[in-house]
């Protein structure tokens, strides 16, 4: 089974699948807390701890960390927990196939690069992928699955923190649908600022996009959300199509999947199933 890891600013999630190609599934997923103090030794008793029954049959890992020093430590715990299992951690010169229509390809996340090949491999159409994470990224993508850039804007937890911190009567609130839009009180004008002002910022930005994805191509646009605060905005946008949540685990498969094909390929062998 493939064992995925998408470490990310605030969370680490794991997916594990089993099968390949059209015959793979996602059988679990986990997440963890991103701890950026975390050793290569503790990340892996922790992953063992979730793996559970499931520990002894990893054959495969692909992995990304945006976050540098876990990256090291993932690395080294790769290296001494799993020394002969087929592994592939995505950074520069690992074989996407997502052409980076960009000023500096490098700058680019492995975590872009993975969602814009999953939601090319399930859309024909231009994409935008919004992912809602420690930043809220809405990327762009063409027809024929070239990551073209994107916009960033502060996340929704990220903008709580900030918002309560440097206001004194204010504080941080359960993020759900308040009665209305107009808060009776405090908890209320909060959450509705929140929930309904990161939407409208999210379909400002997609629909800006759209239209210039609309003008190059004159296809369809497919907006899909990911990212673990995907579900608290989802249902009161006006721009996106679908929920993906496992976005970026499915194109750490699909990254694994073309590299180990292209190694057996090119080695004359069969790849295993």
């Amino acid at each position: 089974m493939l064992l995925t890891i998408d470490v990310g600013n605030s969370n680490i999630a794991l997916g594990l699948y089993r099968g390949r190609g059209e015959n793979a599934r996602l059988i679990r997923d986990w997440r963890m807390r991103t701890d950026p103090r975390l050793t290569a030794d503790e990340m892996a008793l922790t992953m063992r701890g979730l793996l559970g029954p499931y520990a002894d049959d990893v054959t495969g890992i692909s992995a990304l960390s945006t976050v540098p020093a876990v990256l090291r430590e993932l690395r080294v715990m790769l290296d001494r927990y799993y020394p002969a299992i087929p592994k592939i951690i995505v950074q520069p010169g690992v074989r996407t196939g997502v052409p980076l229509l960009v000023d500096n390809p490098k700058e680019v996340g492995g975590d872009r690069l993975v969602n814009t090949l999953a939601a090319h491999h399930l859309h024909n159409t231009a994409c935008v992928v919004v992912d809602f994470g420690t930043s809220t990224n809405v990327d762009a993508i063409s027809a024929k699955g070239e990551f073209l850039g994107g916009a960033f804007a502060p996340g929704i937890d990220i903008s709580v923190d900030a918002l309560a911190s440097r206001a004194a009567a204010l504080r941080k609130v359960e993020l759900v649908r308040p009665r209305s839009v107009i808060g009776k009180n405090t908890v209320e004008c909060l959450q509705s600022g929140i929930l309904y002002g990161f939407a409208g910022q999210v379909d400002g930005l997609v629909r800006r996009i759209t239209r210039e994805l609309a003008g190059t191509s004159g296809e369809p646009v497919t907006v899909i959300a990911t990212g673990g605060l995907a579900p608290l905005v989802v249902g009161e946008s006006e721009t996106i199509t679908e929920h993906v949540p496992h976005l970026t685990l499915l194109g750490l498969r699909l990254v694994f999947e073309r590299n180990t094909v292209e190694r057996n390929t090119s080695a004359g062998r069969r790849p295993r199933p």
